[in-house]
């Protein structure tokens, strides 16, 4: 049973970390080649480490805090840089090729004359 949930955590790890490269690689701009690895791979590394801490477990090692700690880190420092990057993108004024998305015809609080400046359609 263990070999099945380690190979499982393995394949998906890399399915997660080829999809952050690939995304890395062939998207079109600067946010969203951003998304792609920070979301996929830290997934992908993510179950290629928790893999690794429960085969090294289970062979009388006990758990490594090693693989603990890198996961740890991982998780915390991947969203905090990709937030940074961003941050310094939009202050530098790197535009997006994406749309810009329309104002909704209703403010998100339901109620237009709480809204005085908003657009009525």
């Amino acid at each position: 049973m263990l070999e099945v949930v380690l190979s499982f955590l393995i394949l998906t790890g890399a399915v997660f970390t080829f999809i952050g490269s690939l995304g890395l690689a062939r998207l079109r701009d600067f946010y969203t080649r951003l998304h792609g690895p920070t979301k996929a791979t830290t997934l992908g590394v993510g179950s290629l480490l928790i893999a690794s801490a429960l085969f090294f477990g289970t062979r009388g090692e006990g758990v490594s805090l090693h693989e603990v700690l890198v996961t740890l880190f991982l998780f915390i420092t991947a969203p905090v840089s990709a937030h940074l990057l961003a941050k310094a993108a939009l202050h530098l004024g790197l535009r997006s090729l994406a749309p810009v998305p329309e104002e909704p015809a209703v403010p998100p609080d339901g109620n237009p004359e709480a809204h005085p400046g908003h657009k009525q359609h």
